[in-house]
């Protein structure tokens, strides 16, 4: 695969909550920076609001004018909306006209639900993937959580003849915790999860495996703070659970060699969901810390040696 070569990047996880959305923004942001013109579809039917982190604010919940994924994949519009993210933030330093490449937002519909993957729903989804393929370098498309119609729909519109072939990344998104991890080895692993139920569309199961890595976030530190006093004991527990969730992870398949990298706990983002800017970094806002993580998913997402396969299924 060549450097170029145009990547679809499906966002997923068991859990809500996990930082999905918030870190694939991120992700895209970076790479609109690093010199990749970008799209980010915004597939959580009931819930989308992709516009709130990029801070366009009569998309928070999703478009109102009628032309989001929403409606364009039920048939109820020709041809789905798509808007210039920097030319619609309210965020100056988003807007920042020094970043040249392209970071565009197709919206959900606000109020529009779920729905079925209906053949009709699989066609047209092909038709969007296919035009963003041709279009951008990288195409994100974040799912609704769990086995959800949205995981069911892109799963069968990548079983197309029109995607065979296709470059497919897959993001499994969870929280360092027990739960989290259960839940994200559920989610591949499991009765109807993406192995099984790409398996009835004709993947190859250990080739899809190999299009998917995981993405640990919130991760906090286990090292103690200079000067700290009185943690000791505290600082010696969360290190052992840590191990330990080192150790379950790698018992459920989810080890450091299927892991795409980690992101660590933000106080920004535990307050609001947002794009981490250099210059909230700058401001002393956020930590540097955080943007070198979104830097490092972004360079390792469009690194081959990341990835063991690449084509069809």
């Amino acid at each position: 695969m060549g450097d170029r070569d145009p990547i679809l990047v499906f966002s997923t996880s068991d859990k809500g909550g996990t930082g999905r959305s918030v870190t694939s923004c991120n992700i895209a942001y970076r790479l609109s920076i690093q010199g990749r013109n970008v799209a980010y579809l915004d597939f959580d039917f009931g819930s989308p609001t992709a516009g709130a982190l990029f801070e366009i604010d009569r998309m928070d919940r999703g478009t109102t004018e009628g032309n989001g994924l929403h409606r364009f994949l039920t048939g109820k519009k020709s041809i789905p909306a798509q808007y210039d993210i920097r030319s619609e933030t309210k965020r100056t330093d988003l807007r920042a006209p020094r970043h040249p490449y392209r970071l565009t937002l197709y919206p959900g519909d606000r109020g529009g639900g779920e729905f079925g993957a209906t053949t009709d729903v699989v066609k047209r989804c092909v038709d969007i993937l296919v035009i963003c393929k041709q279009e951008f370098d990288v195409t994100f498309i974040d799912l609704s959580a769990g086995r959800s119609a949205a995981l069911e729909i892109v799963l069968s519109a990548m079983a197309a003849t029109q995607l065979r072939g296709a470059v497919a990344r897959w993001l499994v998104f969870h929280r360092w915790t027990r739960q989290h991890i259960l839940a994200a080895n559920g989610l591949v692993h499991g009765p109807n999860g993406l192995l099984e139920n790409g398996a009835k569309l004709g993947y190859d199961p250990g080739r899809l495996l190999d299009s998917m890595r995981y993405v640990r976030t919130a991760v906090p530190s286990t090292s103690e703070a200079p000067g700290a006093k009185g943690s000791g004991p505290q600082w010696a527990w969360l290190r052992k659970q840590n191990e330990a969730l080192d150790q379950l992870a790698q018992a459920n398949q989810m080890g450091t060699s299927v892991t795409l990298g980690t992101t660590p706990v933000e106080p920004v983002l535990q307050w609001r969901e947002q794009v981490i800017l250099d210059a909230d970094v700058d401001a002393k806002i956020a930590n540097q810390e955080t943007v070198r993580a979104f830097a490092a998913l972004a360079d390792e997402l469009v690194n081959d040696d990341t990835w063991t396969w690449e084509g069809d299924f």
